[in-house]
């Protein structure tokens, strides 16, 4: 080779891996350490932790975050919803992009779930300070509170959170009301944590896929299209309780044989419609419950989920007519009755999911476009802001479970999939 060629040659590959080399990443190991911290406040004899949102583990794990982030040189409160927000300044007057997670968890819950994005936040923030880099807009890192109780701070964000939901009372005892008040916010002053539409220039959440697809597949980063709308209903049949020895079949009006029969046809009702949605009867109760007694009376919980509106109350009249045939020609009554737990669907903001699939390739990352089955706190901000949220695999699909897993790499990948997108915002959003 001539060696003006292997000079330019020689040039060319230092110039590539200084490039490389002086590409921020975040650190992998810092950030895993920060996820084992956490899982400390709360951690149990049995290895494992508990951490459901207004215990003391909760409080204790709350104060740890906000040092972390005081320490971080972010501007950091607790607004009176409960929610961590610390801010980072920007060069310029503009709109914050924010973005965060939350880290109480359910009873018997896991390490990753959203603890993994909120953790990915930090790690996002110390990474900038140590490249200096500063971004045009200013950051908002958001811890939300309550998130498994009922998606509580980014329901005050959006300004969905109602005075009647302070009466829910969780597993600690504490209604939500008096949690908001432990976890140093104050329910006479909710209105004031409304965002208007349009403050937020963008708001990224990273999280844990919390199913099986991603690994399945072998993909790293799943970008999510939306966030999956859900209705409840309870479904109460009402037959004629009566003595299982004497009364013979043929003149039964046995309120549990039609929820039975009710059950099977949701399954092939839901499945008989093209698309991802999905149908749940996961409560049943029957009455009077006595081995030698014909159910009288029953009543079974019915949740549909889907990203349509429209694909939600389609499946539901379809269920609702078979249930009613089912009714009849068991003699007994059926009601419908909806439950106050309606979560509209959130679509992702599209330009916000390219910048997300662009980050990922430049970052030699495959990608995999899908919904959210579960709900997150992205599901409300979409309200009020464009909205990204970015997927990273779950171990065997495991979630709210002690068994949940991700590991470090894919921690990693995620936050570095949250960094890039974060400054391709910045350059682009005004």
């Amino acid at each position: 080779m001539p060696l003006r060629l292997f000079s330019v040659l020689l040039f060319f590959v230092g110039s590539t891996l200084l490039a490389q080399k002086s590409k921020p990443l975040i650190n992998q190991g810092r950030l895993e350490n920060r996820i084992l911290e956490l899982a400390s406040y709360g951690l149990q004899e049995n290895g494992e932790t508990e951490r459901v949102a207004f215990s003391d583990a909760d409080i204790e794990a709350r104060q740890w975050v906000m040092n972390t982030m005081v320490n971080l040189g972010l501007e950091t409160h607790i607004d009176f919803a409960g929610n961590i927000v610390g801010t980072r300044k920007g060069k310029k007057d503009l709109k914050p992009i924010s973005f965060g997670s939350h880290i109480d968890r359910v009873p018997n819950g896991g390490n990753y779930d959203g603890c993994v994005g909120s953790m990915a936040a930090l790690e996002v923030v110390e990474t900038l300070n140590e490249n200096n880099i500063q971004t045009k807009h200013p950051l908002e890192v958001i811890i939300f509170s309550n998130e498994e109780g009922g998606v509580m701070g980014s329901r005050a964000i959006s300004g969905h959170l109602s005075e009647k939901a302070f009466e829910v009372v969780n597993s600690t005892g504490y209604s939500m009301g008096e949690g908001i008040m432990r976890l140093g916010g104050d329910t006479t002053r909710i209105a004031e944590v409304k965002r208007d539409e349009g403050a937020m220039a963008a708001f990224l959440e990273l999280h844990i896929e919390q199913g099986g697809i991603l690994e399945q597949k072998g993909i790293d980063i799943g970008v999510v299209e939306g966030i999956v709308g859900l209705k409840w209903w309870d479904v109460e049949f009402t037959g004629f309780a009566n003595h299982a020895g004497t009364t013979p079949m043929n003149a039964r009006q046995d309120a549990l044989l039609a929820a039975a029969k009710f059950i099977v046809a949701v399954n092939d009702i839901t499945n008989s419609f093209e698309g991802r949605q999905v149908g749940t009867v996961g409560r049943i109760k029957a009455e009077p419950g006595a081995p030698n007694v014909i159910p009288g009376k029953v009543v079974t919980s019915l949740e549909i989920r889907d990203l349509s509106s429209e694909v939600i109350e389609e499946v539901f009249q379809a269920i609702k007519k078979k249930g009613e045939e089912i009714a009849d020609a068991s003699h007994v009554k059926i009601e419908f009755r909806p439950l106050d737990t309606t979560a509209d669907p959130a679509l992702t903001d599209p330009s916000i999911q390219e910048e997300i699939k662009k980050a990922a390739e430049k970052l030699g990352l495959s990608t995999n476009q899908m919904p959210s089955g579960a709900g997150h706190d992205a599901q409300d901000m979409a309200t009020i802001a464009p909205t990204g949220m970015i997927f990273v695999p779950s171990k065997g699909g495991i979630s709210h479970s002690p068994k949940e897993y991700t590991s470090p790499e894919d921690m990693a990948k995620g936050a570095n999939v949250l960094l890039y997108t974060l400054l391709a915002l910045d350059k682009t959003l005004k």
